[in-house]
């Protein structure tokens, strides 16, 4: 019978692993090449994965709710329409293994929504996904034991494969390693104090409990994991964009009617963005463990609104390539998809700097989360207008200013002051010195 694996496919730079949330195809279905297969869900987006082949599923991988790594097979598809006797005696060792595999991963998730005896971060703050707690539970493993695992995972998370990898050379560590899982083990001696857990919140009267749905579970694991990360440090600055301002006002109702869209301000701030990371690339770089990756691309995240209330940042690809007129495309087009939910893995994958619009929202200035991998994040302010010194040739006077102040948050460990200050100042050179005669 020839069958084609199907493997869970790399979706995003930092992106490592993905639950299953729904399956389109069932096993006997057929399908047809580039038909939907499976749903699955991500820190970042949701995406239906397509199959590579046509014919008829024969066999399922991993359950609903369950997590899968990238590059791990989901499903088997037959391309000559024969599917696989389940219940057929396997006869070789590897193929034991793997039912022995199965059934404990299958134990596993069924314990996931009643597990609670480990806790999602262990001591030193490294996350434990539910899979991996339940399996940990159901082989007895602890929470000092889980911690000496070493991790292959994003930030050295423990994964499904490490964890099996783990318990399948269990019996042959020493004497000492086994007595950890035992059912009253003596407790380790502690280098650190363990990380604290966040204060429970005691329920009052009258008071409404709302859940989290799953997209903001997972942003709030990534902004908590990124504070974990990267020491942050904010610098501030004060951009006059008077020009800016007035410019847009003389254009937006011509674009308007020739692209039946709105010109935002947005376009402008990525433009000067794009200027100022030419101008000092060691804003535009990664950092893996000592490591420091410099980007060749400048690929510019700008954080959108979802009608659910959470965030997503599609990513403008080589932004320093396009004008205005092409960058103003880019972003309502990124625009419209996030607020209809189609936006691809591609388009909010491969940033290498992030920017958000707080001035949306009325505020003045934030302090943003760095969004990792990446080392640097910039907040844009409201405009507002405000009486301001204005120097002239003739002398200085006092006149009706628009500004903004620009919030560029950096991490500390590779991005020193002096650097996330020039700049943040860059940028506001770039607005300030904006031509009011510039066409579309």
């Amino acid at each position: 019978m020839s069958q084609v694996e199907i493997r869970l496919p790399k979706m995003g730079e930092s992106v490592t692993e993905a639950t299953i949330t729904n399956w389109i195809k069932g096993v006997g279905d057929t399908i047809e090449i580039d038909e939907p297969l499976v749903e699955v869900a991500t820190d970042k987006v949701d995406n239906e994965l397509p199959s590579e082949v046509s014919g008829t599923v024969a066999k399922i991988f991993f359950e609903v709710d369950e997590v899968a790594q990238v590059g791990d097979v989901i499903a088997l598809i037959s391309t000559n329409g024969e599917v696989a006797d389940d219940t057929k005696e396997e006869n070789t060792e590897v193929e034991k293994a793997a039912e022995v595999v199965d059934q404990t991963v299958n134990d596993a998730v069924a314990a996931v929504h009643t597990s609670g005896d480990l806790d999602k971060n262990g001591p030193s703050g490294k996350f434990y996904s539910p899979l991996v707690r339940s399996i940990a539970e159901k082989e007895g493993i602890a929470m000092n034991e889980l911690e000496s695992i070493n991790g292959t995972g994003q930030n050295g998370r423990v994964t499904k494969k490490d964890i099996f990898d783990y318990i399948e050379n269990r019996g042959k560590q020493p004497v000492a390693a086994k007595e950890v899982a035992q059912p009253t083990p003596t407790p380790a001696p502690q280098t650190a104090a363990p990380a604290p857990k966040p204060a429970s919140a005691p329920t009052m009267e009258g008071d409404e409990i709302i859940e989290m749905d799953r997209m903001r579970k997972l942003i709030s694991e990534h902004m908590v994991r990124s504070k974990h990360t990267s020491p942050h440090v904010t610098s501030f600055v004060e951009a006059d964009v008077t020009e800016i301002w007035n410019w847009r006002n003389k254009i937006k109702g011509e674009f308007k009617a020739k692209e039946g869209e709105n010109f935002t301000f947005t376009p402008v701030f990525i433009e000067a963005v794009a200027k100022a990371i030419k101008d000092f690339p060691l804003i535009n770089i990664s950092v893996d463990g000592d490591r420091i990756i410099k980007r060749k691309d400048i690929n510019i995240g700008m954080a959108a609104a979802l009608p659910s209330g959470n965030l997503i940042v599609p990513v403008i690809k080589n932004a320093d390539r396009l004008n205005l007129y092409g960058l103003a495309k880019q972003v309502n087009e990124m625009a419209n998809k996030a607020r209809q939910g189609k936006l691809s893995s591609d388009e909010i994958s491969g940033g290498t700097y992030t920017m958000t619009n707080v001035g949306t929202f009325g505020n003045v200035m934030g302090t943003p989360i760095i969004n990792q991998p990446q080392v640097a994040i910039l907040a844009t302010g409201a405009i507002r207008k405000v009486p301001a010194v204005v120097e002239t040739p003739q002398g200085d006077f006092i006149g009706i200013r628009y500004k903004m102040f620009l919030s560029h948050s950096y991490d500390h460990r590779v991005v020193d002051g002096a650097l996330g200050g020039m700049f943040v100042k860059r940028v506001a050179e770039y607005l300030e010195s904006f031509d009011p005669n510039t066409k579309l």
